[in-house]
């Protein structure tokens, strides 16, 4: 039974506590379009969602390392699913911490892509 729990403490990831995340790391983190795109997806109701089933076009490692700057800002949580790693949005803890801010951000965005498609800029 030991080695159980420790396998499945080893398994933990370490996220902020909602006082804890900061406003540089959360715009940090989104300014990046890789990771803006994954919080993009997440927004859209994907919740819990694997990292594999998001379509980057970067390696894997890579990969792991945007999921992880999201994850250490606070703006996702992180578990394993059998031996996937899921993400959700923070949504609550963000909007409590920062009100409309991932909104903002968000909706920006969609109209950034939005212009770059019609200009082709």
């Amino acid at each position: 039974m030991r080695s159980a729990i420790a396998t499945s403490e080893a398994r933990l990831l370490d996220h902020p506590e909602p006082e804890e995340i900061r406003l540089e790391a959360v715009l940090h983190a989104l300014s990046d379009p890789i990771r803006l795109k994954i919080v993009g997806d997440l927004a859209m109701g994907h919740d819990d969602m694997a990292c594999i089933a998001f379509e980057l076009p970067v390696s894997k490692s890579t990969s792991t390392h945007h999921f992880r700057v999201l994850r250490e800002a606070g703006i996702i949580r992180q578990h394993y699913r059998g031996t996937s790693r899921v993400s959700k949005l923070r949504n609550d803890d963000l909007q409590a911490r920062f009100p409309g801010l991932l909104d903002a951000v968000l909706l920006s965005s969609a109209g950034a892509s939005t212009t770059t498609e019609r200009t082709g800029n």
